[in-house]
């Protein structure tokens, strides 16, 4: 199977592209400078309607699906990850409410996260549960028409500044995975708190924290499913939010073959363009070539989810295609930035430049949503399974 853009995909990719090189562009530098988040950007980026995208019309999204949020982190991402994150983190946070809240949930949180009124974060990894979600120590007791929250998670995107947090905690620690659960988090919660912000190699216009839980009182409506179901959701919303980091990857890649073929052509060495070199030009094609492959794995997954919604595929073909991409797309992202910086040569390492902020930007892509050794341990198992 492969993707095909409709006209409407495809007007929606040129429009985001081109509000990103006239209001995303001229912002980059400055974002990773001053490791701030940039709330303008956010406001825009709510304004035009693309926090909502993957939301159902239903409850106040676009509805345009899983392909068009991987469309517009990608056009993001060619000039900024950080900006493409504001979109990335709002899919992932509000995900676990999409494939696992109740109606009422539903209703309640998915319309003002897809607005942009209310920003969410995802709040599963703590400082000794990061690929292991089965050793989650944060604890949920019932009391009465409450869960009482006790733990800490560490490198929460949108720690501190979310107004709605999906935490996964265990309400049964003797089950392991199967006594995870899930609930939301209100950010005015008792005994909620961000800790620490991280100081990051990449992505720096991420805010990114710690959470602290303690004794925090959450009304047992806001249970996502049933107790024992955390793991599921995770899982489920993993497996559709992944193609969207390596949507992530690819534009970051993008951005990075693109300065570099430009710089290329106007850098003069031994008397012509360094373009003219077959060794700069196999480089360059070897990168294109990468990209373009990468591309059609991100979208194929994103068009197999979306299928999947509709028809019932497998979820063991979901979870392959799912981390296929992610692992694909961020190894990419890592390669072409490097490669990209070397063409440069010692301009690329200098911070006037963009390539070695592009470099440091897609690491993170290799690392975060399941790094790419866990990737490929779903791969292997939904394959010999």
């Amino acid at each position: 199977m492969s993707y095909r853009l409709s006209e409407d995909l495809e007007m929606l990719r040129r429009t985001v592209a081109k509000m990103a090189e006239a209001r995303v562009a001229p912002r980059a530098a400055e974002i990773d400078e001053q490791d701030a988040y940039p709330w303008d950007l956010k406001e825009l980026f709510a304004e035009q309607g693309l926090l909502g995208a993957g939301v159902p019309e239903a409850y106040g999204g676009t509805g345009v699906g899983l392909p068009a949020v991987c469309l517009i982190v990608e056009e993001i991402a060619r000039v900024s990850a950080s900006a493409s994150l504001i979109v990335a983190a709002q899919e992932l946070g509000l995900m676990p409410i999409l494939v696992g809240g109740s109606e009422e949930q539903k209703q309640k949180y998915l319309p003002v996260l897809a607005s942009g009124e209310q920003i969410c974060a995802f709040g599963l990894t703590e400082p000794n549960a990061g690929s292991d979600a089965g050793s989650v120590k944060t604890r949920a007791v019932r009391q009465g028409d409450v869960y009482i929250l006790n733990g800490q998670k560490c490198f929460i995107t949108n720690g501190g500044i979310a107004d709605v947090y999906t935490i996964f905690a265990s309400t049964d620690p003797s089950k392991g995975l199967k006594g995870l659960s899930a609930f939301i988090v209100e950010k005015d919660y008792p005994g909620f708190s961000a800790g620490k912000k991280e100081k990051k190699m990449g992505i720096r216009g991420s805010q990114t924290t710690e959470l602290i839980l303690e004794n925090c009182p959450v009304p047992a409506e806001n249970l996502l499913g049933k107790e024992g179901d955390g793991f599921k959701i995770a899982m489920m919303t993993l497996d559709r939010t992944r193609p969207v980091i390596g949507a992530q990857a690819v534009g970051i890649a993008q951005g990075a073959l693109d300065y570099a073929v430009n710089y290329a052509r106007e850098r003069v060495q031994f008397g012509k363009p360094i373009a003219s070199f077959q060794g700069i030009q196999f480089m360059l094609a070897d990168m294109v070539t990468r990209i373009e492959a990468a591309r059609q794995l991100v979208y194929k997954a994103a068009f197999l989810i979306e299928e999947a919604v509709q028809n019932g595929t497998s979820p063991a073909e979901i979870s392959r295609f799912s981390s296929m991409a992610k692992l694909f797309a961020s190894d990419v992202a890592m390669q072409v930035t490097v490669d990209a910086v070397q063409v440069l040569g010692g301009y690329g390492y200098m911070r006037e430049y963009p390539l070695e902020r592009m470099m440091r930007d897609a690491k993170i892509t290799q690392i975060y949503e399941g790094t790419n050794q866990i990737q490929r341990l779903v791969i292997a198992r939904t394959l010999l399974d």
